[in-house]
């Protein structure tokens, strides 16, 4: 199992002036410290059930952006981008320039979208659920597309596009990784089979999330796909003190044993760096052992 680093909070003592310096100094640690990935959140307003609304929240592109540049290995994305805050085409021109100035390092990872104040807010449609995950299955369609040697057109019911060309091309072959974010059982996780090379589900409860895994692998079989080559993740959320390293391991195994191969986890503290410094030391060496 690997470990991988969410970092969503951008409220520091220091003001606007030091979110710079601590985002490049967390992530650095993350790398030095083995951590695989490295995610922001994909919002314009901070959540709710975080903050508020006005806390800082920074647009997710130009964070990785940042990130590359201050980051040498460590893999790239969002934790998700919805759906609805980009056009697909030039979401996938998005992807690809990252992909290209970090190395080969960019992920996609994308989802219906859900957050509708921060839509209504900055004047973007927020459609209902059910277009939503239409327009995310079209996206999923152009993004492989552009990312292929089809530059021809798309027509889609919500998108149509006269030219997919997409220069330069992402660096990874044979394109960037895709990650559909979301536990839904119906829509989300046959998604995730026909589409996505990785799901990600939030670790609240063992049970739930083996069945979840169950039924992506039900959704596997009906496309034809391959259960084993779909990577099974995780978020834990918030954790307290790097000494409960010991602790968190344990309360992965489960997971592991279930196939789960990477998990991510939010800083926690006034020092975000220190924090994933310590906790990495502590933990990678036992997880890459499950």
């Amino acid at each position: 199992m690997k470990l991988a680093v969410h970092y969503p909070n951008f409220s520091f003592p220091g003001g606007p002036e030091s979110i710079g310096p601590i985002i490049a100094a967390t992530a650095r640690a993350a790398e030095d410290g083995g951590c695989a990935q490295f995610t922001v959140m994909d919002h314009w307003f901070q959540m709710e059930a975080l903050a508020t609304a006005q806390d800082p929240m920074l647009e997710g592109y130009t964070t990785l952006g940042f990130l590359a540049a201050h980051t040498k290995e460590m893999r790239l994305g969002l934790l998700v981008t919805g759906v609805t805050y980009r056009h697909p085409g030039l979401l996938a021109k998005t992807l690809a320039t990252l992909d290209v100035l970090s190395g080969g390092r960019a992920e996609l990872g994308i989802g219906a979208a859900w957050y509708e104040r921060e839509h209504l807010g900055l004047g973007v449609p927020f459609p209902p659920i059910s277009e939503r995950f239409e327009r995310l299955e079209e996206a999923l369609q152009i993004c492989l597309q552009m990312w292929s040697d089809d530059e021809g057109p798309y027509e889609g019911r919500y998108y149509s596009l006269a030219e997919t060309i997409c220069r330069p091309m992402p660096l990874q072959s044979p394109r960037p990784s895709i990650l559909i974010g979301g536990g839904g059982e119906r829509k989300t996780l046959r998604l995730v089979a026909q589409y996505a090379d990785a799901c990600n589900l939030f670790a609240t409860d063992q049970g739930v999330v083996e069945h979840k895994i169950k039924v992506l692998a039900e959704h596997c079989t009906a496309q034809g796909r391959d259960f084993a080559s779909v990577h099974k993740t995780i978020t834990s959320g918030s954790l307290g003190p790097p000494q409960e390293a010991s602790s968190f391991v344990e309360r992965m195994k489960p997971y592991a044993a279930m196939g789960v191969d990477q998990v991510w986890v939010t800083p926690a503290g006034p020092d975000p760096a220190d924090w994933i410094a310590r906790f990495a030391d502590a933990v990678v060496p036992q997880l890459s052992g499950l």
